[in-house]
This record gives structure tokens, C-alpha cells and sequence, in this order.
């Protein structure tokens, strides 16, 4: 089973492939350009690395949000395409649960954060236990400071990741107590992470619709709440 992934949630460009429950092959970048000037050339290059093609591909999985917006529509339109062309199965992966999936370790909380805007995050809590990642709290928008204060009155340590812990590492640091910042190398997105994790759910038999699976955005765009507050009563 050889799976390509995608992750295009933050300002993170990440396409993996993962085989038989190992990671092969992986590029990350992070760059100011665009997903969309990124994303077909580093998978042709990730491919060209691995001395793999498109056909030996047995399935897409992409990071589905939330993040940013026009990230998540590059990624899944790309992996939608993929998947339809080569009739192989898509599986969509949030991308709080691809980030906590990085550290296998029981014994702590661990709260992926991504930049939601205007000094909010999106936030979801997770431990793992017996082997798996267990989700204690789904994907809300919070303010910064709610998030810190969720995680200290935790009564175990607490490891933040995610483009909003990068955004606010010294804040984190500062704040000490239980709450940690994850290392460098965990902290940002990675595509092999949500390969990993479309690695189990196939071994269970599960995978999307490729027609009906959709962007986890969780809160609506500015330009939605824009227009709606100038067209109160009509969305």
C-alpha cells in the first residue's frame, strides 16, 4: 500500500509518501509562496526521490482543517483530482489530529493550535492511550489566552503544537507550569503524519467519498461574516 499525502492546512507546503506503515519519502517547506505554486512540483519531485510514479499510488490522504482557507481548497481540489484520475480511494485527515498524531506518548494532553485570526485559535485537546489517539475535545475556536488557561488547569503536562504554538512560542514558554511548547522538529505540520494516519483507517477498511468530503473549516470565512453583517437575515 503505497499512499501519497498532502498537507496544505497552514503556511507549511508538506507531501509525503508513506508504504506499509513507514514513511518513505517527505518534503516540508516552509515559504511564503503559494500552495498553489508549490504543491504539483513537490509532488513531482517527492515521486522522482522515492523512484516511485503516479500509478503505483493506492491511495491520496490530505489534511482537511481547519487552517487556512484557501490552503485547504488547494489541497483537497489536488487530491480530489488525484484520486479521481488514478480511481484510487481519498481519505480526509483533520489536521489537529495529523499534529497530535507526532507524539506517541502517553502520559500528556496534547493541544495542536492553528491560527484562526484576530487573536483566536483553533484548539482540540488529545491523549493517547493503549496505542491510539483519543480525542478529549473536538476542534473550537478560542481566544489565545482561554486556550492557555484550558491547559492549566489540566492536571497533567500539556504539550502545544501547530502553527499557533509558533506564532505564540515565547507566550507559552513564558507561561510555564504544565504547559509545554513542542520541540522544533514535532511542532509544525507534516504531511507523514496524516499519511500515518490514512495508513490506519484503510487497514480498518475506512476511506471518503471523494464527491462529498469537504474542508473542515469550522468557522465561516471574513468575507462570509463581512457580507452577512451587510446582509443581515440572508445566509
Amino acid at each position: 500500500m503505497l499512499i501519497l499525502a498532502l498537507d496544505t492546512a497552514t503556511l507549511v507546503s508538506s507531501v509525503a509518501l508513506v508504504e506499509d506503515n513507514k514513511l518513505i519519502a517527505e518534503l516540508t517547506l516552509q515559504t511564503k509562496k503559494n500552495h498553489s505554486e508549490l504543491l504539483m512540483p513537490n509532488i513531482k519531485e517527492l515521486l522522482s526521490i522515492a523512484e516511485k510514479s503516479r500509478t503505483d499510488l493506492t491511495a491520496i490522504a490530505v489534511s482537511i482543517g481547519p487552517g487556512s482557507f484557501t490552503g485547504l481548497r488547494i489541497g483537497l481540489a489536488t487530491a480530489k483530482a488525484l484520486a479521481y484520475a488514478l480511481s484510487i480511494p481519498i481519505i480526509g485527515i483533520p489536521t489537529l489530529t495529523a499534529q497530535a498524531f507526532a507524539c506517541p506518548v502517553p502520559g500528556a494532553v496534547y493541544s495542536p493550535l492553528l491560527d484562526a485570526q484576530k487573536g483566536n485559535v483553533y484548539q482540540a485537546l488529545f491523549v493517547w492511550q493503549g496505542g491510539e489517539l483519543i480525542e478529549l475535545e473536538p476542534a473550537t475556536v478560542v481566544s489565545f489566552a482561554a486556550a492557555l488557561d484550558k491547559l492549566a488547569k489540566l492536571n497533567q503536562p500539556a504539550v502545544v503544537l501547530g502553527e499557533g504554538a509558533i506564532i505564540h512560542a515565547q507566550e507559552i514558554i513564558n507561561y510555564g507550569g504544565n504547559v509545554f511548547l513542542a520541540p522544533p522538529h514535532v511542532v509544525i505540520a507534516r504531511a507523514g503524519c496524516v499519511g500515518l494516519c490514512a495508513y490506519e483507517l484503510l487497514g480498518k477498511g475506512k476511506h471518503d467519498d471523494l464527491f462529498l468530503l469537504e474542508p473542515l473549516y469550522i468557522r465561516r470565512s471574513e468575507a462570509e461574516e463581512l457580507w452577512e453583517k451587510r446582509h443581515p437575515g440572508c445566509l
